[in-house]
Order: structure tokens, then sequence, then C-alpha cells
């Protein structure tokens, strides 16, 4: 214990006052001093500036070499986090105070979050998910992301998405810029994917079926608060059989491409 108190305070000496050039240097070509202060060269991360010592075998923390703040604890395999560990993150509060959160405890597989109860922040927006990792994916848990617009040269923020994960899969809302409901279904990698509904001034203009952020199969489009369509999608337009209405009266069936009318049959009863 003593011997790694001592080889973390002539770590922390010789980090502390070099910038991170003469860092890399000053132990790359000393085996002498890596192996005094218990430092494998091959796992020092120069370009992300962190750097890592062991403990005992395959058990290490890792560091940032400019402010020697613990960043990981737990287990390595090759320079790698792979086994169990702690990750921890330094934010700001509102007042510019630099605070540490636990933000990931688990699992992890080369170099990765696998498995695990975890929390990811945002350097702008705060907490973003809280929650359960599996497999290397947000499982479980609370998830929002946000987005900014230029609006006369001043950036203003709002909230874009927001949801939960259900066993990897996302139920969650999307909003515009006024903060007004847009969209509310389900997602996968935070994109529009299974059943939904789109909204345009608080009101349903479609409900259906999604993939990869389109209208993708069955569909029905509405106009203020009346059906206009029920059928089919693809890449985000009419295609297939579909039928038209006009104030709840049939006025085509028959089949679309790309949006348009093909074959089918229309009705004059609307006239």
């Amino acid at each position: 214990m003593l011997e790694n108190i001592k080889s973390f305070y002539i770590a922390k000496t010789i980090f502390s006052f070099s910038n991170q050039k003469n860092k890399f240097k000053l132990i790359k070509y000393n085996k002498r001093l890596q192996k005094k202060i218990n430092l494998d060269i091959a796992n020092y991360k120069q370009f992300s500036g962190r750097y890592i010592i062991y403990e005992t075998k395959g058990v290490g923390k890792e560091y940032l070499a400019n402010n020697n703040k613990l960043i990981y604890e737990g287990e390595f395999l090759y320079g790698e986090r792979n086994g169990k560990g702690k990750e921890y993150g330094y934010f700001y509060d509102k007042h510019l105070n630099v605070f540490n959160e636990l933000i990931f405890e688990g699992e992890y597989l080369n170099g990765k979050k696998w498995s695990g109860k975890g929390k990811e922040y945002d350097s702008e927006n705060g907490l973003i998910f809280e929650g359960e990792y599996l497999n290397g994916k947000k499982w479980n848990g609370k998830w929002k992301k946000y987005k900014y617009s230029k609006l006369h040269f001043v950036y203003e923020k709002s909230l874009e998405l927001e949801g939960e994960y259900i066993n990897g899969k996302i139920k969650g809302k999307e909003y515009d810029k006024d903060g007004d409901l847009i969209f509310e279904g389900e997602f996968i990698n935070e994109e529009k994917n299974g059943q939904g509904k789109e909204y345009q001034y608080n009101e349903i203009i479609f409900t259906g079926e999604y993939l990869n952020g389109k209208r993708n199969g069955k569909g029905k489009e509405y106009y203020h608060g009346s059906l206009i369509f029920e059928g089919e999608y693809l890449n985000g337009e009419r295609n297939g059989k579909g039928k038209e209405y006009w104030e709840g009266i049939l006025i085509f069936k028959g089949e679309y491409i790309n949006g348009e009318r093909g074959k089918g049959k229309e009705f004059d009863s609307y006239y």
C-alpha cells in the first residue's frame, strides 16, 4: 500500500509540471522510471491525456494527465477496460463549481460499457440518461436529447426527444423548437421505428408504422380530426393499396405509387 502511494505521488509530481508532449517524452525512453512509478508505457494514452497506474495484475486506475483526476478504477486486459469497474465524470454546475459523479458501475468489454447501471451526461445539458446497460446498449432507463437552433446570432436550447428504454426499445416523444409535441411512439437508435403518431398544432395527422424514421407499412392520415387516407406506405410516401376520403366520403380506392394515384376507382360522391 505504501509503495502504491509513493508511486502515485511520484507520478503526480512528474505529470503536474509538464505539458502533454513533454510528459510523454519524459517516460517514453526511461524504462527505469516506468518501472519505478509502476506505469505501463504501452497503456499511457498520449493523445487522450490519460494514464494508467496498475496496483495489481489486471487491476488499475486511470487518471486524467492534466489534473490527475480519477476517471476509472477496475479491471484491465491488454490495456483496455475489461471486467468489473467504475467510471467517474467531472462536470460544472451553474456556478461553475466542479463536481464528480459516478457515471457507470458494471462490466466493460474491450474498453466499452457492457452491462450494469450507469448514467450519461452532456457537458451542456447535464444528465441525459440514467438506467441499465446490457451488452453495450442502453436497456432500461430514462433518456433525453436536446437540440440547439440559431436565432438572431443566439443559440436557443430546446428539448428534442425524451423517453424511456424498456428492454432495449424506446417509447418516447419528439418536440419541435417551440416545445410542441410532433411525435410519440417507438424508437430504435433514436429513430422512429415501430408504431407511432404524428402531430401538428396539437392535432393527430398520422397514425401507423415507421421504419428508419419514415412512414413504412400501414397507416392513416387525418386532417382536422377527419380521416383522409388509409393504406400502405413505403419510404415515407403512399405506396400500395389505399383509400382516400374527403369529409368522411370515399373518393378513391386503388393503388398508389410514390405518393400518386395509380390504378383504381374514383368516386364522384364528393361533388
